[in-house]
């Protein structure tokens, strides 16, 4: 992928050492050396040790980019029995994530040009410990989701820079260390909905306190990021000036940008119903709780491997429409599985609705690989994630109402099942060969 960092919000500490640089300095006297200006030495790049604190950081944040719904997906019974909750009323609470995430991502690049994008997601993750410890023991529907929303909160402002941070720490290995936090994030996931309810039984059997021990491994991603919150490179002042010396990418001209945020948005429509529904569709087919949740695990899981694999592929393919159109054709046989036979074949549709929704890894690849400049990357995933979610919205929520009127999941397998056409299409649009740059 093209590597011009000229129009990036980030233009310091982009690349590591280059071949060349070793043999430069060994050109150099030892006077030289000692002479030589601080800001030569910073131009030749960050550090190893602080390049690894980054990984380190994005593994850590990535883990915990899920558990705050999972979890709640694997015990929303209790919670909607605890909280006096209707049908309607808990598809609303699953409609929260992408809310939060079309309301506050948009936010990301502003408060990362101001602050640094390290001081941004530190924050974000403090957001979330502070939101999965304090939502259980709110009191009351409205107070859980307006914990629920804090954690949600520091949620959408990292997912929206995780493409930022790897494009401007790691220009060169933008595929690898994609797949990384992808990984990371697919684990967290599964984790989360696979052991909440044997956890919570071994705590005690109280939701409330299955819930709130997420919060232990939130606050563990703190720490990488402190070292980089005083780290304003790109957040004011020369940056600024920057900006003012190119022109303004119109994104919103840009068809690319747009089919990359529809296939975002009906990916995450096709995730959060998943992560939300699944387990109670398998539990009123007669699936116990906790091997629901486990099929849910299952389903996640399936990101693991495949979020280190396919942005990998991804990269080395002109276009992504066939990854496209293979992810959804596993999703729908997975949906009109779901719908004949629940119970009867529950590993097969959920290992094939875990390959299906890996849909998000090859987005945020695709966010990557549309943009030339690291400026570019900013915009497109901010448009592309806020839009995305924006649209996701619906989904959820629909879904718990057509369960309540209909009495039953055919009406709303049927409407997931629907919706991985139009995905495929806008994956296909968004996966051509091209940049934004060219259409703005």
């Amino acid at each position: 992928m093209p590597d011009d960092e000229t129009q990036s919000p980030f233009p310091s500490q982009t690349r590591t050492l280059s071949p060349a640089t070793p043999a430069d300095d060994r050109t150099r006297t030892p006077a030289a050396k000692t002479t030589a200006p601080k800001s030569s030495r910073a131009a030749a790049g960050p550090s190893p040790w602080l390049l690894r604190l980054v990984t380190l950081g994005l593994v850590l944040t990535a883990l915990n980019l899920r558990p705050a719904i999972t979890s709640l997906g694997a015990l929303l019974e209790e919670v909607q029995d605890g909280l006096h909750m209707s049908g309607s009323v808990a598809g609303v609470l699953t409609s929260v994530p992408p809310l939060c995430f079309a309301v506050f991502g948009v936010m990301a690049p502003r408060l990362a040009r101001r602050f640094g994008p390290g001081a941004v997601v530190c924050a974000g993750m403090i957001a979330i410990t502070a939101g999965l410890a304090i939502r259980p023991f709110a009191g009351g529907a409205a107070g859980f989701l307006a914990a629920s929303a804090l954690a949600l909160m520091g949620i959408a402002v990292s997912n929206v820079l995780m493409p930022v941070i790897v494009k401007r720490w790691f220009p060169d290995r933008v595929g690898s260390m994609t797949g990384l936090y992808s990984m990371a994030l697919a684990l967290g996931t599964s984790l989360a909905a696979a052991v909440t309810v044997p956890m919570t039984s071994a705590l005690g059997g109280s939701w409330k306190t299955g819930l709130g021990i997420w919060a232990v491994l939130a606050a563990a991603a703190i720490l990488p990021w402190i070292p980089l919150v005083r780290d304003r490179s790109g957040a004011s002042g020369r940056p600024a000036a920057h900006h003012r010396d190119t022109p303004a990418l119109r994104i919103t001209r840009s068809r690319t940008a747009w089919g990359l945020a529809c296939f975002f948005g009906l990916q995450a429509t096709a995730a959060y119903i998943t992560m939300g529904w699944m387990p109670q569709i398998f539990r009123d087919a007669g699936v116990p709780a906790g091997t629901a949740g486990v099929l849910l695990a299952v389903a996640m899981a399936m990101g693991v491997p495949l979020a280190f694999v396919i942005p990998r592929v991804a990269t080395r393919m002109k276009s992504q429409g066939p990854i496209v159109v293979l992810l959804g054709s596993c999703g729908l046989i997975g949906y009109v599985g779901l719908y004949l036979a629940p119970a009867g074949g529950a590993w097969a549709w959920a290992l094939l609705l875990g390959i299906s929704n890996c849909a998000f890894p090859l987005a945020l690849t695709m966010i990557g690989l549309r943009s030339r400049t690291g400026a570019g990357v900013v915009r497109l995933s901010a448009f592309a994630q806020s839009t995305g979610y924006l649209i996701s919205i619906p989904g959820p929520l629909l879904v718990g109402v057509l369960h309540q009127h209909s009495g039953g999941w055919g009406l709303p397998i049927a409407l997931m099942a629907g919706l991985t056409v139009p995905q495929t299409v806008a994956g296909i649009l968004a996966g051509r060969d091209r940049t934004i740059e060219d259409e703005c």
